[in-house]
């Protein structure tokens, strides 16, 4: 290996190691929580700390920008020294960050003495299923507490994305009303860097926003078909998201409804690229991109 050659695949892994996922997924975290205290602050005087997370969450995208920049960057010069194999980057693995099961380091048996009950199932994640979904909830003793509290966000999603693929909705929304509402909330962040992976192999490229209709067009009909109650909006709000462009100025949508939204839009992607939702497995192996879906 020449000089130049071994400077190139140095450039090259360490663009491969910058933590684009891991900050999206914080990014989208922030961006959760941020909407849920909004949705809180309607009945509340109190900002509580509304302003403070959305300082977070702007610098979290100004982190991820720099970082895609820098990965650009690195692109742009490895092609310039005419490494073309080296400049053309390899399939991320972003999409894997929210995945993988969270490190649970055992609490102290102080804390473990003193550790608040596990949370419940408050009504309005189950009310606001039911709008999104129109499924009502099992009854109370039909709902295993054991099942609530181990399945993970990653595991509720390829759930969801299995109901997805079979096209059962009545699954769908049993999936959804067994977690907790943290569980579920966390749809939002997990699912963030599957679904610009996902858009990027249905289209063949990184998503745009000249790719916005396309993507429209492709999902919108199966996710409304699936979440009947769902406002447009928030599909809209999702899919500029993935185009990086910026949504459309309204009302600040219900966090479970974006929540739920883009489990099931992971789901449709999943579906248009003839996908099993278990290659949402961060073990899995990696993915083929194609070269171009119609959609």
């Amino acid at each position: 290996m020449s000089l130049l050659q071994e400077l190139g695949a140095q450039l090259r892994a360490a663009s491969d190691e910058l933590p684009t996922g891991l900050v999206s997924v914080a990014m989208e975290r922030l961006r959760s929580a941020t909407e849920l205290l909004n949705w809180v602050r309607q009945t509340s005087v109190d900002p509580i700390g509304v302003p403070q997370l959305g300082n977070a969450t702007e610098h979290a995208e100004h982190a991820a920008a720099a970082l895609r920049l820098a990965q650009d960057a690195i692109a742009a010069y490895l092609a310039a020294l005419g490494l073309a194999a080296d400049a053309a980057a390899p399939p991320d693995r972003d999409w894997k960050a929210g995945l993988g099961k969270e490190d649970e380091q055992p609490a102290p048996a102080e804390q473990q003495e003193h550790k608040p009950p596990p949370e419940r199932l408050g009504p309005w994640w189950r009310e606001r299923v039911e709008k999104l979904t129109g499924e009502a909830p099992p009854p109370a003793q039909e709902g295993g507490a054991q099942q609530e509290r181990s399945a993970t966000t990653a595991e509720l999603l390829r759930r969801v994305a299995a109901g997805v693929r079979s096209g059962d909705r009545a699954r769908l929304g049993r999936d959804l009303h067994g977690v907790n509402a943290a569980t579920g909330l966390g749809l939002s962040a997990v699912s963030s860097p599957v679904l610009q992976r996902l858009a990027g192999d249905l289209l063949g490229h990184e998503p745009g926003p000249e790719d916005l209709p396309r993507l429209r067009t492709a999902a919108g009909g199966r996710v409304k078909s699936l979440l009947p109650g769902t406002p447009p909006a928030v599909l809209d709000t999702l899919l500029a998201r993935i185009c990086r462009t910026p949504p459309a100025k309204g009302e600040p949508a219900h966090p479970a409804d974006s929540a739920v939204t883009a489990s099931v839009l992971t789901g449709v992607l999943l579906a248009r690229l003839g996908r099993d939702p278990e290659t949402l497995d961060p073990s899995a192996p990696e993915p083929l991109r194609p070269r171009g879906v119609d959609a």
